[in-house]
């Protein structure tokens, strides 16, 4: 039989059982959705550590900020040292005028050279131009705000998150990182960085009226003729516009075409460079001849435009530049290394060109003419040529001033200029004539030493290189003027044949004109330097016939800068555009400075005004009776008695001569005896020995005197003795 087993009978679940199965399943759905939302949260803080919220744009912005950033903190700090250069420059020369001999003359000159340094730095800071970043820099930036949010990071897991206020950085959609970084976000702040999650994508908000704005962080594609963000700088120019300038000026033509062999690019200085060939038939020399017109049709000024050849007469390397290369002064290198120069092999600082290269002129083979009207800068110019001559021991400057103020009183205060006198065109003829002597002596030497031109080793046995320096021109070749024909003669004697013995001229001249600078003497000026002058006519009379044509006009700068002028360089077979250093004298005693460390560098070569036996004013000395070397006796260009060549003998009429007038003082007297002045004078002194010593020094024999309570005697004058004491000292 079969029994039927019952079912088991079924019990419903207990409340609360049923209850805490649901708690169970609900915890762990939101522990799960716990831990995906801190996947969420922990990619996004990843990815914003790792700076994946910043896109390119941005990216460029922060570099671009740093740099400038930098630049404006180096513009602050020099500021700062230019003002304390101005400040302790201004205490010493306070100090100076009165009468404070702890401030020396060459602390002062020192003091005005680093005020001339700290003030040309602090222009050249100021004119720089940020450019845009490279990707080098980009990266850097980046790189900088990864580590800068890192470091905010490390400073909350110690405890410092209150400290943060304002500086708490979010991202672009407002969602506060750092929070989720600590771990200490809450609320709408934890919604907004444990949404779902897309590298380089931003998750929508939750609402529209939430929503932030939402910045599109793909990559837009490159739109044709704009530079993308992360490209460096275009070049200033294209090799179609390139092609565009030529064919305007005719150096292309018809199918010409261009072959660039390096193209377009800009340098580290931001400027632009490209190397080409020019097509048959053209040359560099002729692109040069039309630069003023190829730089209008690159969209440039000539000074911003430069041409070289490079190599073969059609391979050329154009510079453009973005900025004027000659707006801003220039301090003389020299400044900074006052050290001895070699101005015949390497030529002597004296500008910089287009491209800031600095210019040397040799002091070999070629006369200098410097031209320009007032105001022009031709004196500072001048003045760079002949301050660096002095840092060679070798050349002996002749200096001839064309005005009766102090400009070149400076050298003769130092010894270095051998020559130096005030106007005058009855010595400067004689000075003239003497170098024409002097040319036939070398010449001679020369040929003795089977030269047929100086060379460098032969300066020394020639005596040196003669550099004759005439200021003012006009003042002694306008029509009118005295001796103004026999001046030119001489001078166009001497132009035209004594270059090779080592002779030469560097004139100066306000009044470029053909008849104050006849074109018999200018065909012998091979460098020629032409500041702003007022017509083509002027021009032409200081760089050549036909030169205005051909563009190289003088009149035309603009706008005229002082000591921009064209540069005929025959050393480097280039007329080009070229800005002087800037020295100066009454301000920062700059010349003063740098002659007076010319001078210990000629002292210890032994080439000082009085250290050797110079011929030139050994003939002026017997021509006129008069010493113009360093400038004659008081050394300000006005010559007297010959004082720096006292023999033995009149060292010690001179000395007695003194110590005569000191004995008058001691006896309070005008006049006195032999007898009672050796005795005053001691050491030996006999009153026979003074005597002589008193005749051959100008003070003639004894006299008869009166002196006070006695009958007349035997004795000397004061006035005698200042006499001749004055005439064996130069005065």
């Amino acid at each position: 039989m079969t029994t039927d087993i019952p079912p088991r009978p079924t019990y419903a679940p207990h409340p609360l059982a049923v209850e805490a199965e649901q708690e169970q399943t609900r915890s762990d759905r939101i522990k799960a959705a716990f831990a995906e939302q801190r996947g969420h949260a922990g990619a996004r803080v990843k990815d914003w550590l790792n700076t994946g919220d910043i896109d390119e744009v941005a990216a460029i912005h922060m570099a671009t900020e740093a740099k400038q950033r930098k630049h404006d903190q180096a513009v602050a700090q020099q500021e700062r040292l230019a003002a304390q250069a101005h400040a302790r420059f201004a205490v010493a020369k306070a100090q100076s005028e009165q009468d404070d001999r702890t401030v020396s003359a060459s602390s002062l000159a020192r003091l005005a050279g680093e005020v001339a340094e700290a003030d040309s730095k602090l222009e050249a800071l100021r004119s720089r131009i940020v450019l845009p970043p490279n990707d080098r820099e980009i990266d850097r930036a980046r790189h900088g705000k990864r580590a800068s949010r890192a470091a905010v990071v490390a400073a909350g897991g110690l405890g410092v998150v209150p400290m943060l206020g304002a500086a708490v950085e979010q991202t672009v959609n407002g969602q506060p990182m750092i929070l989720a970084a600590l771990g200490v976000a809450a609320g709408y702040g934890w919604y907004l960085v444990s949404r779902p999650f897309d590298a380089g994508q931003p998750a929508p908000a939750p609402t529209e009226q939430l929503a932030a704005p939402v910045v599109d962080m793909t990559k837009p594609e490159p739109q044709p003729g704009v530079r993308e963000f992360n490209a460096p700088p275009p070049p200033a120019c294209t090799v179609p516009q390139l092609e565009e300038a030529l064919r305007k000026i005719g150096m292309l033509k018809g199918d010409d075409q261009l072959a660039v062999l390096a193209v377009p690019q800009r340098e580290k200085d931001g400027n632009t460079t490209v190397v080409f060939d020019l097509p048959a038939g053209q040359t560099v020399a002729k692109l040069q001849d039309k630069i003023e017109e190829f730089a209008g049709g690159l969209g440039r000024d000539s000074t911003m435009v430069d041409i070289e050849k490079k190599g073969s007469a059609v391979r050329t390397s154009l510079w453009i530049a973005d900025q004027d290369p000659f707006e801003d002064v220039r301090p003389s290198p020299l400044l900074k290394s006052p050290a001895q120069l070699n101005a015949f092999r390497d030529g002597v600082p004296t500008s910089w060109n287009k491209r800031g290269r600095t210019v040397f002129l040799p002091i070999r083979s070629s006369n200098i003419v410097v031209g320009g009207g007032t105001r022009s800068g031709k004196g500072v110019a001048a003045s760079n040529i002949v301050v660096g001559a002095a840092f060679d021991p070798r050349i002996n400057l002749r200096i001839v001033a064309g005005k009766e103020n102090a400009e070149w009183n400076a050298y003769a205060k130092a010894g270095v200029a051998s020559t130096y006198f005030k106007p005058s065109p009855e010595r400067l003829l004689a000075l003239l004539h003497a170098e024409i002597a002097d040319m036939k002596r070398r010449e001679a030497e020369l040929n003795r030493l089977g030269k047929s031109k100086l060379v460098e080793t032969a300066i020394g046995e020639l005596g040196g290189l003669e550099l004759i320096v005439i200021d003012e021109f006009a003042t002694f070749t306008r029509k009118g003027k005295p001796l103004q024909e026999d001046i030119l003669e001489a001078m166009v004697n001497l132009a035209s044949v004594a270059v090779g013995a080592g002779i030469m001229f560097v004139i100066i001249t306000q009044y470029p004109n053909a008849d104050v600078f006849p074109t018999e003497l200018a065909i012998n000026f091979g460098t020629k330097w032409a500041m702003k002058v007022e017509n083509a006519d002027q021009s032409n009379a200081i760089l050549g016939k036909g030169q205005s044509g051909m563009g190289r006009d003088a009149s035309k700068f603009d706008p005229p800068r002082p000591g921009l002028g064209w540069l005929v360089n025959p050393f480097a077979g280039i007329t080009d555009k070229a800005r002087s250093f800037d020295i100066d004298e009454d301000e920062r005693g700059e010349v003063t400075m740098l002659l007076q460390k010319a001078a210990k560098i000629r002292e210890k070569a032994g080439r000082l005004a009085g250290q050797w036996d110079d011929p030139i004013e050994r003939h002026l000395l017997n021509a006129t009776g008069l010493s113009s070397a360093a400038g004659g006796p008081k050394r300000d260009g006005i010559p007297g008695r010959n004082v720096l060549h006292h023999t033995p003998e009149q060292r010690m009429q001179m000395d007695a001569l003194r110590r005569c007038l000191k004995a008058m003082d001691h006896l309070q007297r005008d006049v006195a005896q032999l007898e009672e002045m050796a005795e005053l004078i001691g050491g030996g002194m006999t009153s026979t020995r003074l005597g002589e010593l008193l005749r051959a020094g100008g003070a003639g024999g004894v006299v008869k005197v009166v002196i006070e309570g006695r009958r007349r005697v035997n004795g000397y004058q004061k006035a005698d003795i200042a006499d001749a004491l004055s005439l064996l000292e130069g005065n």
